[in-house]
């Protein structure tokens, strides 16, 4: 039982724990979805999700799915609550934790959840951080699953900045038998600590980490070729700098030509069109939309997973 528990990176989570939470989240989206059948697992229960950086997709996941389960969503903004600034992030954790069941918080810096969660005696919810985006890479994983039908042997490269979605597939893939190509810019690989336990987690799991410079080494051999802004919330002022380091990483239908041939491509979203061109942004290879609507399910799961000792009612699906 996960009943309990924070999830702040997907570093904590076991290959087990993580595909329990992706079988729940398949689960609910066959009931809910498929099936048509109501399920107020979280009737009664209350969430606080605290957003410091504004999204279209983990407000609306987390706000309809909460609700679609019978519970009560109540969004804050940074107008509504100073996290620090009027009140200490101590002192709101535990001011949450008398008036709702768990928190989702969207936030700039990593820290904040670490004391969030230290101080509430609730489950906190990385709804994103400089450093890690684990509600992401479920959703991700989840879709890959759905289109591939497993997991183990798949082949995963990131072509982009090596940013806080990449550190956590690096904290998953090899946890679920998937390899991880990396191709990032000099000057942008992704953060020292994660890559060496990322290197722990690949040799313990025999599967590949490949990190590179060059987009197309990555690409060569993939299944799935995935982008990411190059340009993310509070780096505005660095645009320029970042689109000249980043030519030449546009994934294209010539990126996929090196790729194996039934390739497909994730984008997290929103997308620009130096990131990925419309002919693979647009195509049959392209699940950006079912990745889309999966962070609803995997959100759910999470949420259902954290609060409840729900069993799936469907057989697990492969791994």
């Amino acid at each position: 039982s996960l009943k309990g528990r924070s999830c702040l990176t997907l570093k904590d989570f076991s290959s087990d724990e993580i595909k329990r939470l992706l079988w729940v989240s398949a689960d609910l989206k066959h009931q809910i979805k498929h099936g048509k059948q109501y399920l107020p697992l979280l009737q009664g229960k209350a969430i606080a999700m605290i957003f410091e950086k504004r999204s279209t997709r983990t407000r609306m996941s987390t706000e309809t799915g909460f609700a679609l389960l019978g519970g009560h969503p109540c969004f804050l903004t940074s107008q509504d609550i100073h996290l620090g600034v009027n009140e200490s992030c101590a002192d709101t954790a535990r001011v949450l934790s008398g008036l709702c069941d768990i928190v989702l918080a969207r936030v700039y810096s990593h820290s904040t959840l670490e004391e969030l969660d230290r101080e509430a005696s609730i489950p906190i919810i990385n709804g994103l951080s400089e450093l890690y985006h684990p509600i992401q890479i479920l959703a991700d994983f989840l879709t890959l699953q759905e289109h591939y039908g497993s997991l183990s042997g798949l082949t995963v490269s990131w072509i982009g900045d090596g940013n806080n979605v990449l550190h956590s597939f690096m904290m998953t893939a090899a946890k679920l038998g998937v390899h991880l190509k990396v191709a990032t810019p000099k000057g942008y690989e992704p953060d020292k600590g994660v890559t060496e336990e990322a290197q722990r987690l690949s040799k313990q799991h025999g599967t590949q980490l490949v990190l590179t410079s060059d987009p197309m080494e990555a690409a060569h051999g993939s299944n799935v070729l995935v982008t990411d802004t190059w340009v993310s919330m509070g780096q505005e002022e660095e645009k320029k700098r970042r689109l000249k380091d980043f030519h030449g990483y546009q994934i294209t239908m010539q990126t996929g030509n090196v790729a194996k041939p039934n390739w497909t491509f994730l984008h997290c979203l929103p997308r620009k069109m130096e990131e990925v061109d419309d002919q693979v942004f647009y195509s049959s290879r392209s699940l950006v939309f079912p990745e889309a609507e999966n962070r609803k399910w995997t959100i759910m799961g999470l949420m259902v997973s954290l609060l409840t000792d729900y069993t799936p009612q469907i057989s697990m699906p492969k791994f």
